[in-house]
């Protein structure tokens, strides 16, 4: 049976009287990737943060491995072996890639220096791992000397250096060419191939729909679809549920504004 990492039961966030998230269901199995989309406003960005442990849920359930955690934080997250690359990356564009890699996580002795040695090989297995195979890139490698797509497999491998077994990629692409698109792709499936699972959240539909083993469609703070590739044909197929999803619900807002002038 396939291992399920995490799994989120009936998630609700409320900002006082506003719900950000109204119940939501979420999981991931090892060794998937999982496309989270929707709208702005959606619940996305409140979703993910949740994940990170950076925002407490107001009520629900989260499950690790199937055993239900209790006081869920940011450290919690990261002990589960969760990682969150955010749209910024959090990355120092003047550093190297292994400066980079091990900020914050330095390898020392005993006395407190750097084994700088070690932390140089463990940044070339990294990078190799991932799929920067191209010799012109190295440890040394300036990040700032490097494309987006690049510094997008950075940010992916210092996650992976911190033991993630899940890691939340939030708009990876957004703004990328499509060769760097590309490179993120091959990155990720790196990932996914090595065993690790990914939840790719992104605007753009038709590389949502060509990264990921399922889909997640979030309205309104609810899930409106979960669906895996056997289910969804084409992107057009996917587009099309989230233009009908996004219809019904102007229909809806409609009738509550018409009720709420009738009264």
């Amino acid at each position: 049976m396939t291992e399920r990492l995490i799994e989120l039961k009936d998630i609700k966030k409320s900002y006082g009287n506003v719900y950000a998230l109204g119940g939501v269901d979420l999981w991931v199995d090892k060794g998937e990737v999982v496309g989270l989309i929707g709208d702005n406003g959606a619940g996305k960005s409140t979703l993910i943060k949740i994940l990170a442990g950076a925002v407490r849920p107001s009520g629900g359930e989260i499950l690790v491995r199937g055993k239900k955690v209790f006081g869920w934080s940011a450290a919690r997250s990261r002990e589960a072996g969760i990682e969150t690359v955010f749209q910024d990356r959090a990355l120092a564009m003047q550093q190297s890639i292994v400066r980079n890699i091990f900020m914050g996580n330095e390898r020392t002795n005993r006395f407190g220096f750097l084994k700088v040695a070690e932390e140089v090989r463990e940044a070339d297995r990294l990078m190799r791992e991932i799929g920067f195979t191209s010799k012109v890139f190295t440890p040394h490698s300036i990040v700032g000397q490097l494309s987006g797509g690049e510094r997008q497999g950075v940010a992916i491998a210092r996650a992976i250096y911190r033991a993630a077994d899940l890691i939340v990629l939030d708009e990876p692409t957004t703004a990328l060419s499509l060769a760097e698109t590309s490179k993120v792709f091959h990155f990720v499936r790196q990932v996914k191939a090595n065993g690790r699972s990914i939840v790719f959240i992104g605007h753009n539909i038709h590389h949502v729909f060509d990264i990921a083993d399922r889909f997640v469609v979030l309205d309104r703070g609810r899930v409106a679809l979960q669906a895996g590739r056997d289910q969804i044909k084409t992107a057009e197929d996917l587009i099309g549920y989230m233009e009908h999803v996004a219809h019904q619900g102007r229909l809806a807002a409609d009738g509550s504004l018409a009720k709420g002038v009738a009264r």
